[in-house]
């Protein structure tokens, strides 16, 4: 299978800026917009302890087998291959957000985290606002959904952290029915932060968790997958949020230990790709369809390219015909 074809590239980097204007005046929440899952999983470090997202028994086993179980893991934890950059130029612009203070370590420094530690948290804000610097059209979502080892103080160091990088960028919390394009665009809106916890209540550019339900189907068999994406869609809320359809198998203990030297990418995710990507393709967006599809190893296929086209079916012949 191809890992880099045509769509991946900075193509797409300018996508939400070129839509129709019949698009940018739709509620955002009716469009398809492309996501990754475990968005910051790109490198992780074999050197530092293992996260604190892992269950006890992972964690002995890395105890006992150091650098060689977290090789192993590796294979697991990474779900994107891709920089936020190259997602970014891609046309992503949902990512899942799992984080995580390192025990012991002195300071407040904050880390993304999927069984092991990946960069630092504001290297990656700093790269995504580089990105929206140039890109002045293009808007993400950044869904803070997963905490660990973090207090009170940690939080105001994230909440604190994200008010510094994106500054004015920052959307504020408000009706989901009135984000349009057209509006951020008029308001310099670039951001939405959601954050899954109580210590953003009453800060005004801080989404709640529960205005981005994403459903997750904990299963491996894709079968079983789309009966439960097709499910979440029908049971979607008419009012009052966005909705995220995650598109991705999640191996279990027997799948980890059956692909142990193949890891989630060969053994999970290539052999299930070809019918994920069918569900997605026969997708519609607007009222009752879908909003955000998010995918692990976004570079696998031409997903982004994919998810973004269903717009067009929101399109009538006429609005297509150049102005």
């Amino acid at each position: 299978m191809k890992t880099r074809p045509a769509g991946i590239g900075s193509a797409n980097a300018g996508w939400m800026g070129s839509l129709p204007s019949k698009l940018s005046a739709m509620p955002l929440k009716h469009l398809a917009v492309p996501g990754s899952h475990d968005s910051f999983t790109f490198w992780v470090d074999v050197h530092a302890p293992v996260g604190p997202d892992q269950k006890a028994f992972v964690k002995y086993l890395a105890t006992m087998f150091s650098v060689l179980a977290k090789k192993v893991m590796v294979k697991w934890s990474m779900t994107q291959n891709l920089t936020f950059k190259e997602q970014l130029d891609a046309g992503i612009r949902y990512f899942d957000l799992r984080v995580s203070s390192k025990p012991g370590e002195p300071g407040n420094e904050i880390y993304f985290i999927h069984g092991l530690f990946g960069h630092k948290v504001r290297d990656g804000l700093i790269e995504i606002n580089f990105f929206l610097d140039k890109h002045r059209k293009e808007v993400v979502f950044l869904d803070f959904n997963h905490y660990y080892a973090m207090d009170q103080e940690h939080h105001v160091y994230l909440i604190n952290m994200l008010q510094e990088v994106f500054g004015s960028k920052l959307c504020n919390n408000c009706a989901v029915e009135n984000i349009t394009l057209d509006f951020l665009w008029e308001k310099k809106y670039q951001v939405i932060v959601f954050y899954h916890h109580p210590s953003a209540q009453g800060i005004p550019i801080m989404w709640p968790g529960n205005k981005i339900p994403a459903p997750w189907a904990n299963t491996t068999e894709p079968n079983k997958l789309i009966q439960f994406l097709e499910t979440t869609l029908k049971e979607r809320a008419k009012q009052g949020s966005f909705h995220v359809s995650q598109a991705i198998l999640t191996p279990r203990v027997n799948t980890v230990a059956k692909g142990l030297v193949w890891g989630l990418r060969n053994y999970l995710v290539e052999r299930n790709l070809p019918t994920i990507m069918s569900w997605v393709e026969a997708q519609r967006p607007g009222v009752d369809g879908v909003n955000i599809i998010t995918s692990d190893f976004v570079e696998l296929t031409d997903f982004a390219n994919i998810v973004i086209k269903l717009n067009n079916l929101l399109l009538t012949e006429h609005d297509r015909k150049p102005g």
